[in-house]
């Protein structure tokens, strides 16, 4: 299939923008149905007010088991197994 630039209008900016032939193999390739209908900035914008995509990590404060420092990791701990700061982890993983 040949795909051929196309012009979109964004929902939020009513700018025009360039749905590219390039743009449009890729979202065939990956079974993407409907086109953009945010231009490049637009998306980007609204991707980091959303917090990138991302649920944002719960993080937890805990006293590493190596040095004692106070850190902060992205589970709950249950005490059964020790928790390191990022700099002893680092080491205790070698």
């Amino acid at each position: 299939m040949s795909f051929v630039d196309r012009i979109l209008a964004c929902r939020d900016c009513s700018r025009e923008f360039v749905f590219t032939a390039g743009e449009q193999e890729f979202y065939q390739s990956r079974g993407l149905m409907h086109e953009p209908r945010r231009c490049p900035e637009c998306r980007s914008a609204k991707r980091a007010q959303d917090g990138g995509g991302r649920p944002q990590r719960e993080m937890h404060e805990v006293i590493c088991s190596n040095c004692g420092k106070l850190t902060q990791v992205p589970f709950v701990p249950t005490g059964s197994r020790p928790v390191y700061c990022q700099d002893c982890f680092q080491t205790v993983r070698r």
